[in-house]
């Protein structure tokens, strides 16, 4: 019983996390649940599913909203979902046992929080660069941008499975770059649209094939962050997020080094 309060508390903290800043549940709740002492599979299968649920209330309301440009969606999750379903399919081909297959997981975890804590530290200068790019890239990326989005929709579905991170701010930030006109807001419901399929397809992968899900743990998480999440954006304006965003990426980047170094 007290782990069960424990869990729901940690899924209290990071719902709180991500109202006030938008920072990514998966980020955050991985890392958290493998210092709780939970096998790295069993954290990033459980965060993914984790994931799609609270992600998708933001796609239906961005959807109400006409905010998700939904034929970028279609260009990401055409080269995303059947990464992810590759992805882990090898995983349960090639290994017999998911020990074989931990410091696979480790370091992609740690090389996707370590770019995701770039992303959200760099941020600003990340919006101002995507603005005052040359000419020449500009015009590339609008001949290509179709094929680029796509695939980068690849390394989105392959890491995303293999560490649970990435499907938002760094996802994000790569359509920031690749359209730099398009509005923040619908930056962030067309990323919020192609995290849903995505994480839910990486998550039900990891539970089918892999065995990697513990849905008492998902339940309890679900049960504390959902009305978390709600208070915190509640309280978001009486809160400085930038500060917020910065100590939470500084944190990010330290284990993810971790992760990616030993």
């Amino acid at each position: 019983m007290i782990d069960i309060l424990f869990y729901i508390a940690a899924g209290a903290g990071v719902g709180l996390a991500i109202g006030l800043t938008g920072v990514g549940g998966g980020s955050l709740m991985t890392p958290l649940l493998i210092l709780f002492g939970f096998p790295y599979n069993v954290a990033i299968g459980t965060d993914l599913l984790y994931a799609a649920i609270t992600k998708a209330g933001g796609m239906v309301s961005h959807t109400r909203r006409k905010t998700v440009e939904w034929r970028i969606v279609g260009y990401l999750a055409a080269g995303s979902l059947p990464a992810s379903l590759l992805t882990a399919q090898l995983l349960s081909s090639f290994f017999s046992d998911s020990s074989e297959y931990q410091s696979l997981l480790t370091r992609s975890l740690g090389v996707m929080l370590v770019l995701t804590a770039t992303v959200i530290l760099l941020n600003g200068r990340l919006r101002k660069t995507a603005d005052t790019s040359s000419v020449k890239t500009g015009e590339f990326l609008k001949r290509h941008n179709h094929w680029v989005v796509f695939f980068a929709g690849i390394f989105l579905g392959v890491f995303v499975t293999l560490s649970s991170v990435g499907a938002g701010a760094f996802c994000a930030a790569i359509l920031l770059v690749l359209y730099p006109r398009l509005p923040a807001l619908h930056v962030i419901g067309t990323d919020i649209s192609h995290a849903v399929p995505l994480t839910l397809i990486a998550g039900l992968g990891h539970f089918i094939l892999l065995g990697n899900v513990d849905f008492m743990l998902l339940g309890c998480l679900l049960i504390g962050s959902l009305p978390a999440i709600h208070l915190g954006t509640a309280l978001a304006s009486r809160i400085p997020g930038n500060i917020l965003q910065t100590t939470i990426a500084t944190v990010l980047l330290a284990m993810g080094i971790k992760f990616a170094v030993f």
